[in-house]
């Protein structure tokens, strides 16, 4: 029996034309195929001949343990499978990639690292906005929304408009985000924008100021992964758009552009 292998595969932000070719590759090649839940449905039809479950985690759901992931993934290598874990946007940006690696280490089972396209990057730049700016923003902070314990400390010792903020898996904690930085010094009209479904056909984006994130604007509910972006960078996204600050705040929403959706 040929000796098992484990990619560590980043799906990137949904779009399959924007997987690398590497990542294609493994899909192509894999037995199995352990894929999260936002990753898109196109990209897990890419591995035809494998085996294909789903193990991702959706915030407030019942979920796999990691501890049962680790185990499906080192068995399967020991029976001298091709396994790729598919995870979106990149392994190694909140995806847990990191504890997967060591775990594949301290069992002995060979594996890689593809990365993948983060949304913290592809999805402002979908929406016509970049995460740096000449003149009005030299460094990003990524930071994951879904627990106040670990994003509070951070956002509390960031000096005010230091750096583009960029909060994944952060909607539904989006309005607490907007106010711990109004508290922090952060200027009310600062600009503001939420990404949801970027690269998909379901994009869209809404547009506005700091305080309107912390009132409560963008989506209700969704399905989809959502991307906050805070600073000054989002004032490029507004002109490439082509739609002035007061029109978005009046539509409460700015559908994507043909650009943005491009795929």
């Amino acid at each position: 029996m040929s000796a098992g292998f484990v990619s560590l595969v980043g799906a990137g932000p949904g779009d399959p034309e924007l997987l690398t070719l590497r990542a294609r590759d493994r899909l192509l090649r894999a037995d199995l195929v352990l894929y999260d839940a936002l990753v898109s449905p196109e990209v897990v039809a890419l591995a035809p001949r494998a085996q294909r479950f789903p193990v991702g985690k959706r915030a407030g759901r019942p979920s796999m343990p990691q501890d049962v992931i680790n185990r499906l993934m080192i068995r399967a290598a020991g029976r001298g499978r091709r396994v790729v874990r598919l995870k979106a946007g990149d392994p190694f940006v909140f995806g847990r990639g990191g504890e997967e690696a060591l775990a594949l280490q301290a069992a002995g089972v060979p594996f890689e690292v593809v990365p993948g396209v983060t949304s913290a990057v592809a999805a402002p730049a979908l929406a016509g906005i970049p995460v740096t700016h000449r003149g009005a923003s030299a460094a990003v902070v990524t930071i994951s929304g879904h627990a106040e314990h670990a994003w509070a400390p951070l956002l509390e010792h960031l000096p005010p408009h230091a750096a583009t903020i960029v909060v994944l898996m952060g909607l539904g904690s989006r309005q607490q985000i907007a106010e711990r930085l109004i508290a922090c010094g952060w200027k009310r009209d600062t600009p503001a924008a939420v990404i949801v479904a970027a690269s998909t056909p379901r994009s869209w984006a809404w547009m506005g100021a700091l305080d309107e994130l912390a009132g409560g604007a963008g989506p209700e509910t969704t399905e989809d992964a959502g991307t906050i972006v805070i600073g000054e960078v989002v004032r490029v996204g507004l002109q490439l758009s082509g739609a002035s600050a007061a029109t978005l705040r009046s539509q409460g929403a700015l559908d994507i552009e043909p650009h943005v959706a491009a795929r």
